[in-house]
């Protein structure tokens, strides 16, 4: 484990090390947005410099890619979500969830809770 200046946290003889200094702004991190499917509601943040960052807190649209062209999708629901098993009841969005939308299931391929939409590829089964 390493602590935020990028050091080992334990020296070679297993001693703890004290951190030098406290985390710089840049250092810092912020609450996952954990995107639901629902009502489509978006916040938009700072980020580093002059941008920003669009979360997507809760969608009911995707962008599904079907093979040589791009449709919107309608979201029905989670059915897989590998980053954590409780996702799929919570109905929660990550990349690399399967999601059931009116085109059949897709593996999204965005970060909603970064850029603020759904991009999926359909799965074949």
């Amino acid at each position: 484990m390493k602590d935020q200046s990028g050091r080992r946290k334990r020296k070679r003889t297993g001693g703890l090390r004290r951190p030098s200094s406290n985390k710089k702004r840049h250092e810092l991190g912020r609450e996952p947005a954990e995107t639901t499917v629902g009502e489509p509601r978006f916040r938009v943040i700072d980020s580093r410099g002059t941008n920003e960052k669009t979360r997507a807190l809760s969608t009911n649209v995707a962008q599904v890619a079907t093979g040589e062209e791009t449709v919107e999708a309608d979201i029905e629901g989670v059915e897989e979500n590998p980053s954590n098993v409780n996702y799929v009841r919570r109905n929660i969005i990550t990349k690399g969830a399967v999601i059931a939308t009116s085109e059949g299931e897709a593996r999204v391929t965005s970060r909603p809770g970064q850029t603020g939409q759904v991009n999926a590829v359909l799965v074949d089964e």
